[in-house]
Order: structure tokens, then C-alpha cells, then sequence
């Protein structure tokens, strides 16, 4: 029959759910310190305390030392006595010897139960920490328990998580007794205890979400990529396949979306895109984009800059609400991702292309004028170092032959007479302009033929001294 003692502690270990091995060792360790108080021992003598499995009975044991006569009973013992117990016993030999008290005290008891409970709270504290340290980075199923202001207690088992405050959705709501999964981020050591602390907004969420979901990213034939995660509100992530003939943003859309929507009420419905990888981060890029269609990308990998052009009407879509699409795009793919709409795309280009033209343009003049220059210099140049020819003397005219000049160059034949005004002839000054006639009337009609007569009579009388000139 078993003890009320052994079956406290098979109750204790029940509730705890803790072994009872772990349980039986604490109690021993907490009499031990118990009994060190007790008058029956010394202060600094070696101590054991042994519990019985099968009837619960509390065995001590005291250490000895072995003398031919006893002065201290608490810490030496005879040799006969000792060779009752061990044949083989020695002088000076340490010996464990059975000293069990029958009445431990008031104060032992108490001591012996705070050291009790205080072991056991320390193989609770060690037993949690080793069961949640293996499951750190992995989802939890809880129960919300309580709510204060800046955070939330679960209950996931043998203990309560922290939620913090920044670790929760914005837009979710939570109430007691409500079954939550959580994503397990931390299992820190404290005075008080083992904290753990779990999360509901981190990215890693979302990917073991998927991991439980999908099969084909569980088993590694599809493969995750990268997350882009603005809890409570919109999601991006990038998959590719490591087989061939697999689509592997099919696998994770499931039949008619069945699986996507699965996590989309698991996570109070936030949106979530799933979008291709691809090892060309322009085409990366356009896919991350999506559901806007991209047109064109440039990128500048020097600035690690990404420039999307898109058509004037899916601009809005491309930056999304309060810019939300092109943020989430640049964090999956690690690219600043900026934004035009063609027209404007088409505009900057064509700016570009007319200041190049005029570059050109003024260019081309400066290299004519040089060319000019230098062909003037040579041409200077060459006049210069060029011999001056000597006229050849003339030679006699024999007698009775007859003298023919020498041909006229046809330079001189071709030379145009120099052109003279009638004005520089005349030696006066040009007519002045004589007011014109009013076009009404008998007398402006004969002022203006007086005027026509006599311009004629001056360009005669010019003509005649240009003849007379020429003569």
C-alpha cells in the first residue's frame, strides 16, 4: 500500500506534468537542505536522502568517519559498529550510515516545503524550456487566456506566450477563449521563469503557414523564394519549381483556389499574391509588379535602382494604394523600383534624343570651322614658301618680222568692268523722295505725271554719262 506522501507526489507530478522521477528528485534535494538545519546532523556533514519508489518511505543517510573512540556520535562511529555495517570497514574510513530522525521539526517541515516547491517550479521552468526550445521557429495552436493593454497571454499548453503588442495584426481583433495560431519566435530565460514569446504579424507566419498548406513546398518541390509581408493587409511571395513540368504558382493557388483562400481565413483576410521568381531580376521585377502589367524595365545596377514603365492607365494599380504594390515589389525583390507611365516614359526619351541632336549639331560647326582654319593656314603657308617665278626677259625682234603681242590671259578677258552708281558720276546727292500725291482730284493726278516726267529725264541723263564714262 502506498504512502499519503508517495501518492502527493504522483499528484504533484500529474498536475505539473512533469516525470515522477523529476519529481521524487527535487523532494529528495529539498530534505536534504530540510535535515542540514535539523540538531541530529552537523552543519557541514554530508547528507543523503533516498524515497522509496514502491512504499514512499524517506531514508537518510549521514556520512562518518570511522575512530576507535567516539567523541562527536553526529559525526564518527565506533569501529565495531562500523564493521557491522561493512566488513571491510577501516579507522578513518568515511562510512554512509542510516540517521533517519523520527520528528524532523516544525521549522524543518517548512523549510523542506519551500525548497520542495521551489524544485519543482525550477524541473517545471527546465522541463518547458527544452520542450518549447525544440519548437522555436515553428506554429503553435493556442487559447487567448487574458487581454491588457500592451499584450496578450495564449495558453499553448504547459505554459502561457506573450504577444506583444508589436507582434500583433493591426486590424485583428482578439477575444478570450478564442483559438489562435502563432508563430513561436522566442523562448527566453528570466528571473521569473521561461518567457515565450509568439507572434502573429512576422513573415516566417505566413511561411509555415504555406509549409502546412502545400504539399509541394512541404516535400520541397516547390520552392519559396522570398516573402514581402505587411501584416493585415497584403502579402507577396515568390515560388519557383525545382522540377520541370510544374507550375508551381498553380500548386499554390490549389484548384480554383481553394488552398490560397485557406490561408487567407487564416489570416483574417489579407491578400496574398503569389508571383514567379525568376533568376533575370528585370523579368523578377515585372512579375513582382503584378496584377499591373509592365511594359519595359531599366535597371541601374550600380544604385541597385529599377525603373518600370507601365501604361497610363494601370499607373494607380502598379503603385497601389499608398504606394503598397511597388513597397511590397521592392522588398521581395531587393530592387528601389520607380515608377512611370509610358507617355511619360516616351516624353523623357524624346527630350533625351533632341538634346543629343543639338549636341550634335553644335558640334559639327566647331569641327568646320577648324577644318577651315587649317586648310587657310596651309594655304598661307604654302604661298609663302612657294618661289617666285622670274618674268623672262624679252627677246629682240629680228628685221622685217613682224611684232605680235602676247596673247591676253583669259583672267584678264573674263575680268568684269567695274560697275559706278549714277550718283558717284554726277558727283551729287541721291534725289530725295518727292511726297507722294494725293490720289484724289484733277491737280494731285498732274502733280504725279510732273513726277514721273522727271525721274525719267534723270535716269536718261545718267545713262548718258555712264555711256560717255565707258568711251
Amino acid at each position: 500500500m502506498k504512502s499519503d506522501f508517495l501518492l502527493a507526489i504522483t499528484q504533484l507530478s500529474a498536475e505539473k506534468n512533469l516525470p515522477k522521477e523529476v519529481v521524487i528528485g527535487a523532494v529528495e534535494t529539498a530534505l536534504v537542505s530540510a535535515y542540514k538545519k535539523d540538531e541530529d546532523f552537523s552543519p557541514n556533514q554530508n547528507i543523503s536522502v533516498k524515497i522509496s519508489l514502491a512504499t514512499g518511505k524517506v531514508t537518510v543517510w549521514a556520512e562518518k568517519t570511522v575512530v576507535e573512540k567516539v567523541t562527536d556520535p553526529k559525526r564518527e562511529i565506533s569501529l565495531d559498529e562500523a564493521r557491522q555495517l561493512k566488513s571491510d570497514a577501516q579507522l578513518g574510513e568515511n562510512i554512509m550510515v542510516e540517521a533517519t530522525p523520527h520528528n524532523a521539526g516544525r521549522i524543518a517541515a517548512q523549510t523542506a516545503k519551500q525548497v520542495i516547491l521551489q524544485r519543482l517550479h525550477e524541473a517545471e521552468h527546465s522541463a518547458i524550456l527544452e520542450e518549447y526550445a525544440d519548437k522555436e521557429g515553428d506554429i503553435v495552436t493556442g487559447v487567448v487566456q487574458r487581454i491588457e493593454p500592451k499584450q496578450i497571454f495564449v495558453d499553448v499548453g504547459r505554459t502561457e506566450a506573450v504577444l506583444p503588442a508589436n507582434e500583433q495584426v493591426p486590424n485583428e481583433r482578439y477575444r478570450p477563449g478564442q483559438r489562435v495560431k502563432v508563430y513561436l519566435l522566442e523562448v527566453a530565460r528570466t528571473t521569473k521563469g521561461p518567457k515565450v514569446i509568439v507572434s502573429r504579424s512576422h513573415p516566417e507566419l505566413l511561411r509555415r503557414l504555406l509549409e502546412v498548406e502545400i504539399p509541394e513546398i512541404f516535400n520541397g518541390t516547390v520552392e519559396l523564394k522570398a516573402i514581402a509581408r505587411e501584416a493585415g493587409y497584403r502579402s507577396k511571395i515568390a515560388v519557383s519549381a525545382r522540377q520541370e513540368g510544374i507550375d508551381p504558382v498553380g500548386c499554390c493557388v490549389g484548384l480554383r483556389g481553394i488552398r490560397i483562400q485557406n490561408l487567407v481565413n487564416e489570416l483574417n483576410g489579407e491578400k496574398i499574391d503569389v508571383v514567379q521568381w525568376s533568376p533575370d531580376d528585370t523579368v523578377f521585377i515585372a512579375h513582382a509588379l503584378s496584377p499591373a502589367h509592365v511594359l519595359a524595365v531599366e535597371l541601374n545596377k550600380e544604385e541597385k535602382v529599377a525603373t518600370a514603365v507601365v501604361p497610363d492607365k494601370q499607373l494607380s494599380l502598379a503603385i497601389g494604394k499608398e504606394g503598397q504594390n511597388v513597397r511590397l515589389a521592392a522588398k521581395l525583390t531587393g530592387w528601389r523600383i520607380d515608377i512611370k507611365s509610358a507617355s511619360v516614359a516616351e516624353a523623357e526619351k524624346a527630350e533625351r534624343e533632341k538634346a543629343e541632336a543639338e549636341r550634335a549639331a553644335a558640334a559639327e560647326p566647331a569641327e568646320a570651322e577648324e577644318a577651315t582654319v587649317s586648310e587657310e593656314v596651309l594655304a598661307e603657308v604654302s604661298a609663302v614658301a612657294e618661289p617666285v617665278a622670274a618674268e623672262p626677259e624679252a627677246e629682240p625682234v629680228a628685221a622685217g618680222v613682224e611684232f605680235v603681242p602676247p596673247p591676253v590671259p583669259v583672267e584678264a578677258r573674263l575680268e568684269k568692268p567695274k560697275v559706278r552708281f549714277a550718283e558717284d558720276i554726277l558727283g551729287a546727292e541721291p534725289p530725295k523722295p518727292v511726297a507722294k500725291a494725293k490720289k484724289k482730284g484733277v491737280r494731285g493726278k498732274e502733280e504725279a505725271e510732273g513726277i514721273k516726267r522727271q525721274k525719267r529725264r534723270k535716269v536718261d541723263i545718267t545713262m548718258e554719262e555712264i555711256d560717255k564714262e565707258e568711251l
